[in-house]
């Protein structure tokens, strides 16, 4: 059995995802090893190199490509491995797909790399998390977890900064449910400086227009359309992903007991069905460590659960 190395990362899957998230770790000072995998070996050789190359640059770190066995001991291990959406194929094709992916390197990476956190990059984020965690059964579920809506949360508050004038580090709210087109704002959860941000922006009056629901309503939507207008432009999302990912990565391998909304399992949770979906959780060395309370209304309630019912639904159409 391989020794646990609390500051050995590996990356599996190097294509624009997984390339910057090593990159973004590897500037970060996070890990003194990060393993590059893929099953193209030259592209992982080469995106390994290209970091490394920058070692007079950022802080001492190992940088290299290898096979799974190479994994071995690594704290934390991304999967950011999946294929891309064929023209003319649905949603369910390439879920089972990658689910065929997952199948074969799951099972090699739990026995090199028996003690990690796996934490869940490639899209659909909240299926391929349920699917590997259902996988890895016999390991805590806080130690299988995805990336979530994370990111999502990220943009939420940035756009509240923007109608608000406040830096978006100090603007406190939540994305919750899945990471797609069922997300939700939590605006009963979204605070600055202690005051709940509806009674902040009638109070304040820094704000050009209050928030009312149709600025909410275009909020939400920006949040929720705004890979696709990523995509529309450059062909792909990807650096925003990796600073999501390097800030799981910060909570994991310090122990911070951060919260975020990492997607996790939470059958029971609120009378929600078996599925793994995004809630405010506090993550750690053991990854999620606990689902917090959300004192959410009676129509986020309903979204949340509505979310939860739409993966679930996804789920019982695969070839479990």
């Amino acid at each position: 059995m391989s020794v646990l190395q609390h500051d050995k990362i590996a990356i599996v899957g190097t294509g624009l995802v997984g390339a910057t998230c090593a990159f973004t770790l590897a500037d970060s000072g996070l890990a003194s090893e990060l393993v590059l995998v893929d099953v193209n070996k030259a592209r992982a050789e080469g995106e390994a190199m290209d970091i490394a190359h920058g070692a007079a640059f950022m802080p001492p770190v190992q940088v290299r490509s290898g096979d799974y066995e190479d994994c071995a001991g690594a704290a934390l291990v991304i999967l950011a491995a999946g294929v891309n959406q064929k023209e003319g194929e649905t949603r369910l094709d390439l879920m089972n797909r990658n689910m065929a992916i997952y199948r074969q390197i799951i099972p090699i990476l739990e026995e090199q790399c028996p003690d990690a956190v796996f934490l869940i990059v490639a899209n659909p984020v909240d299926l391929l998390t349920h699917i590997s965690a259902i996988m890895l059964d016999h390991l805590p579920s806080g130690r299988v977890i995805g990336s979530g809506t994370v990111l999502d949360t990220s943009r939420y508050r940035l756009l509240l900064s923007q109608h608000t004038g406040i830096d978006p580090r100090n603007i406190h709210g939540y994305i919750l449910g899945e990471h797609g087109d069922s997300e939700f704002a939590a605006w009963t959860l979204t605070s600055v400086a202690g005051m709940d941000l509806m009674d902040f922006c009638h109070q304040c009056g820094a704000c050009d227009r209050h928030l009312s629901d149709v600025v909410r309503s275009e909020i939400y939507q920006d949040v929720r359309d705004a890979a696709y207008n990523v995509i529309s432009r450059k062909g792909a999302t990807y650096y925003a992903v990796a600073l999501a990912v390097r800030r799981i990565a910060e909570a994991i391998l310090r122990d911070e007991k951060a919260v975020l909304t990492v997607s996790t399992h939470v059958q029971g949770y609120l009378d929600l069905p078996d599925v793994s979906l995004s809630l405010p959780c506090v993550v750690g060395k053991g990854g999620v460590e606990r689902v917090l309370p959300v004192a959410l209304s009676g129509e986020e309630m309903l979204l949340l659960h509505a979310s939860a019912n739409k993966l679930r639904a996804a789920l019982d159409e695969l070839n479990l």
